[in-house]
């Protein structure tokens, strides 16, 4: 498997700083990185905003296994702590979908599930995976497609700064 779409998040810290350690960390790996936008915390804890991107990646001599080791190489860096489930956190990088040549990447594993679980539902993923690669598609369905089918007012949420990361 060469191709990954990452979701990248901070809300604690040098929020950009933790965002741009990935983008540099994957170096040479890195095919696209969206607009940096801001959206409000998800998942009912009370937290500031978080900081959002997406970044897609290749890598031929990563697996699903081996860029999760990279993601959580690159949140124990910034000094991540798992502490309260959609709790604060200095990075969280969530992997969304892998790609093997033309083939999406399932798996049904608890340790790592593909493609994720609740992207479809989460517009802080969908907005900046759109802009980064507008003919982007999870599990055969335009991500386009997808976010129209999110809340208006969830969309609405995920706004777009003027910070950018450097590839």
């Amino acid at each position: 498997m060469t191709a990954v779409v990452l979701s990248i998040g901070s809300n604690l810290g040098d929020r950009l700083a933790h965002l741009q350690s990935v983008v540099s960390g994957l170096r040479g790996a890195v095919r696209a990185v969206s607009p940096v936008y801001e959206t409000d915390a998800w998942g009912g804890v009370e937290q500031g905003p978080f900081l959002n991107a997406v970044l897609l990646a290749d890598d031929p001599g990563l697996d699903g296994p081996g860029w999760l080791r990279r993601a959580h190489e690159f949140e124990n860096a910034a000094g991540r702590v798992r502490e309260q489930h959609w709790g604060p956190r200095t990075l969280d990088v969530d992997i969304v979908s892998c790609q093997d040549g033309d083939a999406e990447v399932r798996s049904d594993d608890p340790a790592l599930t593909l493609p994720h679980p609740f992207a479809q539902h989460r517009a802080f993923v969908l907005v900046p995976w759109l802009a980064a690669d507008p003919a982007a598609t999870l599990a055969g369905v335009p991500v386009a497609e997808l976010l129209a089918a999110i809340d208006a007012g969830e969309r609405d949420g995920v706004r777009r700064t003027d910070l950018a990361l450097m590839p």
